[in-house]
């Protein structure tokens, strides 16, 4: 009865998100960064993680129907380094009202590009800029009865390029149903809901609005939790697909009907962590569209889509390593919490 009521929310929460928000169907959006994991562990998992039952605090930044009380006093900062000198920075924290039972976070994303040159139409160099990419969000949520977790979370966004600016306010909701008993917890989110308060030339762009439901279960006999994520699930086909790119390089994968099969494994992500001491743990990820984007024609790599990250768990700091392949080039990201209330994690 418990599961039947978690996926009636789920499809009526969708098909709401779904209604208002439906212009993010099509085109590019705006704001990309959003995407990106908040937490070296996320990364680990393959990038997309709704679920994971952890006390990891960064994993509530994307879905925050996953900040609960045993979080409270935690600070999280993480650190990401990109290609190009491009560099990510990430901080959160959460406390527990007692009195009203309410779990309150406060987060802030970080994204610097570096420094650009700048030219004219002819290609002359007339200095440089840094384009950058912030959100500051405020998250809430509240058990309901024992095993629900319901999570919203509110984002001012920014972002400078040059001498144009941009702004949005957003939004995400999320659902969460633990079972302590059998280590299984479901979860929904839909995210990145909002509009442009401030556009960089008058036109008003989308958000990357995304419909996730992800899946994590700890088994009772092994130190092992497996996790399953869908996302993006408010569009069917996210398969890069260049027909004059297709044409001059001979690739004629789209002309085969073939391709359900990956269109329906690019919404999925796939992880799972071991433990094999209460003190340290490994994670491997992998991330099907990722892959599929990445091993663009003659340009494959083994190690396309996979992602892998380990953790040191003490009492009073929780550090966390994860990496990730993009063709020959590999992305690290590290992060680490630590109490402020004198509280071991």
């Amino acid at each position: 009865m418990q599961l039947f009521r978690f996926f009636s929310l789920i499809l009526i929460t969708c098909f709401l998100s779904i209604g208002v928000f439906a212009q993010t169907l099509g085109g590019n959006s705006v704001y990309g960064f959003l995407r990106l994991p908040q937490g070296a562990q996320q990364s680990a998992l393959g990038g997309e993680n709704i679920s994971q039952i952890t006390k990891d605090i960064s994993i509530a930044a994307t879905n925050p129907a996953l900040l609960r009380s045993n979080m409270s006093g935690q600070i999280h900062a993480g650190y990401h380094s990109f290609l190009a000198g491009i560099n990510q920075y990430n901080l959160f924290t959460s406390n527990y009202l007692e009195k009203q039972q309410v779990n309150i976070g406060f987060g802030v994303h970080y994204l610097d590009y570096g420094s650009i040159q700048q030219t004219d139409i002819a290609g002359n160099i007339g200095g440089s800029f840094r384009p950058r990419d912030h959100m500051v969000q405020i998250a809430v949520s509240k058990a309901y009865k024992d095993r629900w977790n319901v999570g919203v979370s509110m984002q001012w966004i920014g972002a400078q390029m040059g001498q144009f600016r941009s702004s949005a306010l957003a939004w995400n909701v999320g659902l969460a149903y633990l079972d302590t008993s059998t280590g299984l917890q479901l979860s929904f989110l839909a995210k990145n809901m909002g509009f442009q308060l401030q556009t960089f030339d008058g036109v008003r762009e989308e958000l990357p609005f995304d419909v996730q439901i992800g899946i994590s279960k700890k088994l009772a006999l092994a130190p092992i939790q497996f996790s399953l994520t869908a996302y993006r699930l408010q569009r069917w086909d996210l398969l890069y697909n260049d027909p004059a790119f297709n044409e001059l390089e001979g690739d004629d994968r789209f002309l085969n009907k073939g391709l359900t099969l990956q269109r329906i494994l690019s919404h999925l992500v796939v992880s799972t962590q071991f433990y094999p001491h209460e003190k340290l743990e490994c994670t491997i990820g992998y991330n099907f569209l990722r892959r599929f984007d990445l091993n663009a024609f003659n340009q494959t790599n083994g190690l396309n889509g996979f992602t892998w990250g380990a953790g040191v768990l003490l009492k009073k700091l929780h550090f966390r390593y994860a990496g990730s392949a993009f063709q020959r080039n590999l992305a690290h990201q590290v992060s680490f919490s630590i109490p402020w209330n004198n509280k071991a994690l």
